[in-house]
């Protein structure tokens, strides 16, 4: 996973990864939220989610703490983060800002 993490926000497009959990019940309100940003952006930018139980490593290297834990990369740079759930005009209104 980690190579192929490396190529996926190291691209042009906005990247905004998802560090989650199965038992996280946050995390299951954020899923729809994060879908309909998906919906409205379209391939403007790219949406992965990372389970923090299965990838322990990229968790502890990009030292999330809580989950859900959003962050945003451009040219693998971050360039925002925020733990917890947000409402999807938030979300598109900070990926929008970082185009």
């Amino acid at each position: 996973m980690k190579n192929n993490f490396n190529t996926i926000i190291t691209s042009d497009q906005p990247v905004l990864v998802d560090f989650y959990a199965d038992w996280c019940g946050p995390c299951k309100m954020l899923a729809p939220i994060l879908k309909e940003v998906k919906k409205e952006l379209k391939d403007t930018v790219k949406i992965i989610k990372i389970d923090v139980d299965k990838n322990q490593p990229l968790a502890a290297k990009y030292q999330v703490r809580g989950v859900p834990t959003m962050i945003l990369f451009k040219n693998g740079k971050q360039v925002w983060r925020q733990s917890g759930v947000l409402q999807k005009n938030d979300i598109i209104n900070i990926i929008n800002s970082k185009q």
